[in-house]
């Protein structure tokens, strides 16, 4: 069997009606972190009336902007049909790759933002940490940066600089889902 038979259609975006290529797809550490990602978020929407969905779903903003993003949660269930998603959905996260760092963190921020996204999470592997940013009249705005220290350098700082460590996210959905984020790089180690 040669090279060929094992190439894939690559995925695109579609960014302010341009087309953006989406190769080289995902890292090991990328696919994992989402995956983790996922997890926490199926094990407590189990039913619950929102919807949670992986990397290669297609989410139709508007003729303008079609993105693939790493995890979506929808709670408006019209919103979901066969082929896609077809409107804003209420939470979207964004694992972050050299290739398309800039995008996530301005041109689709900002879409996201205008379509009514309630929250949006940049999860970057390489500094093990989560932003997150809440919809206020019509922006995302950041809301709180959150990190994975290992235990060893948490326990050498001061008071002080512990205080400034957060260590839990408060998914803004739901009053109760609190995702602790050491489980969002759980079995990271690449």
């Amino acid at each position: 069997m040669g090279e060929a038979a094992y190439k894939e259609a690559p995925w695109i975006e579609l960014i302010d009606g341009k087309v953006f290529m989406m190769s080289p797809r995902p890292r090991p550490a990328h696919t994992n972190i989402a995956g983790n990602i996922y997890y926490l978020f199926q094990n407590y929407l189990w039913n619950k009336p929102c919807r949670v969905y992986a990397d290669g779903v297609d989410v139709y903003l508007d003729e303008k902007n079609h993105f693939i993003p790493d995890v979506l949660i929808i709670c408006d269930k019209s919103k979901i049909h066969t082929d896609a998603i077809y409107g804003a959905p209420d939470l979207v996260v964004e694992v972050l790759s050299p290739r398309t760092e800039q995008n996530d963190r301005t041109k689709k921020l900002q879409a996201y933002a205008r379509a009514g996204v309630k929250e949006y999470w940049l999860v970057s592997p390489l500094a093990r940490s989560v932003e997150v940013y809440l919809q206020q009249d019509g922006q995302l705005v950041l809301d709180t940066v959150y990190h994975d220290i290992p235990d060893w350098e948490y326990e050498k700082m001061e008071p002080e600089g512990q205080a400034e460590i957060h260590k839990d996210i408060k998914v803004s959905l739901y009053d109760d889902l609190v995702i602790h984020i050491r489980d969002v790089f759980h079995k990271d180690d690449l």
